[in-house]
């Protein structure tokens, strides 16, 4: 079977609905598939239901935090091993070591460029079947 482009799948968590729109837009038109949500425990049930090739994690979520989100998909054996890139606000080397500790295999803080965002996932999915150009 060959794979397009678009086989990647891209879970976006972010509470800001203009967060989700600019990144999801960007996503998509380098030619990534993006699913959304808007709090943790959204994110974790989406992330069980699809599992997605990569999650963009904002770490201050309602419900649930992103770093209990990203704890709970690293205790569920489907999504244990789906790289999780922390992105927030929140710059203190104590956040960093926060999310590290949940499990995220990266970490960026925002405001951030969404080129910077992209460069980070091709990274991180450079050993998937058929990631974008």
């Amino acid at each position: 079977m060959v794979h397009s482009v678009m086989s990647l799948l891209v879970l976006l968590v972010d509470d800001l609905e203009d967060n989700r729109a600019m990144y999801a837009e960007y996503l998509v038109q380098s030619g990534y598939r993006v699913v959304q949500a808007a709090d943790g425990r959204q994110a974790v049930v989406v992330a069980q239901e699809l599992l997605p090739d990569l999650v963009v994690m904002d770490l201050s979520l309602p419900v649930l935090d992103g770093c209990a989100a990203i704890r709970q998909l690293r205790a569920d054996d489907q999504t244990a091993s789906i790289p999780v890139i922390a992105l927030t606000g929140h710059a203190a080397v104590g956040d960093v070591q926060r999310a590290r500790a949940a499990g995220c295999d990266a970490f960026l803080v925002k405001p951030c460029l969404p080129s910077a965002l992209l460069a980070l996932i091709r990274e991180l999915t450079s050993g998937s079947v058929n990631p974008p150009p």
